[in-house]
């Protein structure tokens, strides 16, 4: 159930823990890109012990060995996105889905021709997704 989970960990040189496992589970399985409280919430009955700090640190620690994402698209809140390769992401601002984009980044070569590393892209498009204009769609009869 975990395996996958803690050959990840192992191969980051990252403390295998319970929490650190769990979250990395709950990501992979709710690729809803949640905050941390979010994830706080929906493993909290689960594990009764769990503590916000934990999940906080966990992500975090996650996060600075490249394992998940940081999105602040939506404000200053940070969202979470188990997937770690270059792609970007669309927000839809009227019920607030955040959907990953499979899209490459037309200046990736560019910036690697000029002898530059990049590390990050952060691509965010913001709009109304398909399934709320379907909605207003029949909302308006048309």
């Amino acid at each position: 159930m975990f395996e996958k989970y803690v050959k990840l960990l192992k191969e980051n040189s990252i403390k295998i823990t319970p929490q650190r496992l769990e979250i990395l589970k709950y990501l992979d399985e709710n690729r809803t890109h949640p905050t941390a409280d979010q994830i706080y919430t929906g493993l909290k009955e689960k594990n009764p012990s769990l503590s916000k700090t934990t999940v906080y640190n966990s992500v975090e620690t996650l996060e600075e060995h490249g394992l998940i994402q940081s999105l602040t698209i939506s404000g200053s809140e940070s969202r979470y996105d188990f997937r770690n390769d270059m792609h970007h992401h669309f927000l839809c601002k009227k019920c607030g889905t955040i959907i990953d984009i499979d899209i490459k980044c037309p200046n990736i070569g560019k910036m690697l021709e000029s002898g530059h590393k990049v590390e990050e892209v952060h691509g965010y498009f913001k709009g109304i997704c398909k399934d709320c204009m379907k909605k207003e769609t029949k909302q308006n009869g048309s």
